[in-house]
C-alpha cells in the first residue's frame, strides 16, 4: 500500500498563541492513518508550544529552515542542535529562502549534510522558474539542482530524505501546475534520484508536489503514480482545509 506524506508549511505565519489554537483545532479533526503522516512546520518561535501538545500518532514536527553549521557566532540563525529536540523533519532549499534569503545550491547541501548529521529528515525543495519552463529547461533545471544538492549525502542518508517538487511560478501565485506538467518532472527527479543512488534506495524516496495546493485540487495529485504527498503552504493555515487534504490522501491510501 502507497504511503503518503502531507506537510504543512506556515511560512511566516501565527503567533505562539495562534499557534497552540490551531493546532488543538486540527488535532480534532484528525485520525491516525498507518500509511499518512501529517507534518507541521510552524515559525522557529511557536515550536516549543506546539511540541508541547502534540499528539504523536496525529501530527509530526517540523522546522522551515536550519543553518549549515553546528553553531558560531551567526546571529539570527537556528541550528541542528537546536532543532534536534524539536522536531522530526527541516524544510531545506524552499523556493522563498532561495528568493529572499539568496540561498544556492552549494550552500543547500551544506544544510542537507547538517540536517542528517543532526538526525533531522530533510524535505528538499527543487523546481523550476516560469522562463525556465517557457524556454523548455525545466528538466536541466531541477538536474542541476538535485546534482549540488545531495551531492554531500550518502546512500544511507537518502533513506531519511523527502523531495518536495514546487514549480517557482506556482509558490503563493495561486497557480497551480496541471498534473500532466508535474509528472514529467517527477519522473525526472525519480530518475535521478535513481542514478545517483542506486535503484534500491532511489526508488523509496517520497516525492512530494507542491504549489498553491488546495482542498480542491490535491486529490489530482495524489492520484499520480509517482507522487508520495503534498507540501501544502496557505491552505495549511485553515484547520479545516488541511484536514480536509489530509483525509483524501488517507481515502487515496487505502
Amino acid at each position: 500500500m502507497k504511503h503518503y506524506s502531507i506537510v504543512g508549511n506556515w511560512k511566516m505565519h501565527e503567533t505562539p498563541d495562534q499557534a497552540v489554537k490551531l493546532v488543538e483545532r486540527l488535532q480534532k479533526q484528525l485520525k491516525p492513518h498507518t500509511h499518512v503522516t501529517t507534518v507541521v512546520c510552524p515559525p522557529f518561535v511557536d515550536l516549543h508550544q506546539v511540541k508541547d501538545m502534540l499528539e504523536p500518532d496525529l501530527l509530526k514536527l517540523g522546522a522551515q529552515n536550519l543553518y549549515e553549521k553546528d553553531e558560531g557566532a551567526i546571529t539570527g540563525e537556528v541550528s541542528g542542535p537546536m532543532l534536534k529536540p524539536l522536531v522530526d523533519y527541516v524544510i531545506v532549499g524552499h523556493s522563498e529562502r532561495r528568493k529572499y534569503a539568496h540561498e544556492r545550491d552549494i550552500q543547500i547541501a551544506d544544510k542537507l549534510a547538517a540536517a542528517v548529521r543532526n538526525d533531522l529528515k530533510p524535505i528538499l525543495c527543487v523546481g523550476e522558474k516560469l522562463s525556465d519552463r517557457e524556454e523548455g529547461h525545466s528538466r536541466r533545471v531541477v538536474v542541476d539542482q538535485l546534482h549540488v544538492d545531495l551531492s554531500q549525502l550518502t546512500d544511507d542518508d537518502v533513506r531519511s530524505l523527502t523531495v518536495a517538487y514546487e514549480p517557482i511560478w506556482a509558490i503563493g501565485t495561486g497557480e497551480f501546475a496541471k498534473p500532466s506538467q508535474v509528472t514529467p518532472v517527477v519522473a525526472v527527479i525519480r530518475e535521478t534520484l535513481v542514478e545517483l543512488f542506486g535503484k534500491e534506495v532511489g526508488s523509496q524516496v517520497e516525492i512530494l508536489y507542491g504549489g498553491s495546493v488546495d482542498a480542491d485540487n490535491a486529490s489530482a495529485y495524489l492520484e499520480l503514480d509517482d507522487v508520495n504527498g503534498l507540501l501544502v503552504g496557505g491552505a495549511s493555515l485553515n484547520y479545516q482545509t488541511f484536514a480536509k487534504i489530509v483525509e483524501l490522501a488517507q481515502k487515496q491510501a487505502e
